[in-house]
């Protein structure tokens, strides 16, 4: 069995589901999931976790992203993009001084109401189950980061602005563009998006389904899959001496005195190595009970 993270380069027309299917088509595995859901129009970067490294699809989901997304102003559709059905078009009279500040204006914290045709569930059914019934929930609008937004190139002779977007998890980049519309008063919809970073994941790097499938194939994929140490790379270490090593196989919790080697504050989740230098998991330090406790256990079965 495969253990580590694919970076895939999601395709038009592919949902992420599809995505993680044909993966178990190519490797023959079940043990795949990816980790951030984009837009079948969507494309661009999908780290996909095989095996033990499924035990991070959760925590890669919560690292911050970059977007570059083009959207059109004077359109309004259903779904806040250009597939979506037309509901109101306005005329554009703003200047590139104007549409700058305001989309500079977003940079930071902003309270977003997801859209209707997301995967958001609400009651227990997803939002866009809603939407395809014509039905309109109400929905809470959730806090998100917009770390910075980059390159902005402004065409108001088409009416079209790119830029690149980076942000937290949880943010909708077309409800983004829907807000940015509303606050120039002309409304906006987006046109195409392309994630071009998941945390340490570059879409240089990305790899397309078909050419997996070759490498596979050459039995060549083995090399191109980054470890779950590797993608942790960002977290402090730390190594537990000889009799710390049941203790740590058995997910137990590790007091100071079988650890040997600490890096950096003891506040943050760790990565926790064997005697022997084996990755073995991720522990977090217990302010209370003075000791590190487990997170998630990367030992192979």
């Amino acid at each position: 069995m495969m253990n580590g993270i694919l970076n895939v380069y999601k395709e038009k027309g592919f949902t992420s589901h599809d995505v993680v299917a044909k993966l178990r088509g190519i490797v023959h595995q079940k043990k795949i999931g990816h980790t951030g859901t984009l837009d079948p129009d969507a494309e661009g970067v999908l780290p996909v976790c095989l095996g033990t490294a499924t035990k991070l699809c959760d925590m890669l989901t919560d690292k911050s992203k970059t977007y570059h997304t083009v959207f059109r102003l004077g359109i309004i559709t259903d779904t806040q993009d250009i597939t979506g059905k037309i509901l109101e078009e306005k005329n554009v009279s703003c200047t590139e001084p104007q549409v700058i500040n305001i989309i500079q204006s977003f940079v930071g914290e902003y309270a977003q109401i997801p859209p209707m045709y997301s995967a958001k569930k609400v009651n227990g059914k997803k939002l866009y189950e809603y939407a395809r019934e014509g039905k309109t929930i109400e929905r809470k609008p959730c806090l998100v980061n917009i770390y910075s937004i980059d390159n902005i190139k402004i065409d108001l002779n088409r009416n079209e602005i790119a830029m690149d977007v980076s942000c937290s998890k949880g943010t909708y980049i077309r409800t983004l563009c829907h807000d940015i519309g509303e606050k120039l008063a002309c409304g906006a919809c987006m046109v195409s998006l392309l994630r071009t970073q998941v945390s340490t994941f570059c879409i240089k790097d990305s790899l397309p389904l078909k050419k997996i499938e070759q490498l596979q194939e050459k039995g060549e994929l083995l090399s191109y899959l980054c470890s779950p140490e590797k993608a942790l790379d960002d977290f402090s270490a730390i190594q537990v001496m000889e009799k710390g090593d049941k203790l740590l196989y058995n997910g137990n919790a590790l007091l100071k005195g079988v650890v040997k080697k600490v890096q950096n504050i003891e506040t943050e989740q760790v990565r926790v190595y064997d005697s022997q230098g084996k990755f073995v998991a991720i522990y977090r330090w217990d302010l209370e009970q003075k000791q590190y406790r487990p997170v998630k256990m990367f030992l192979e079965s």
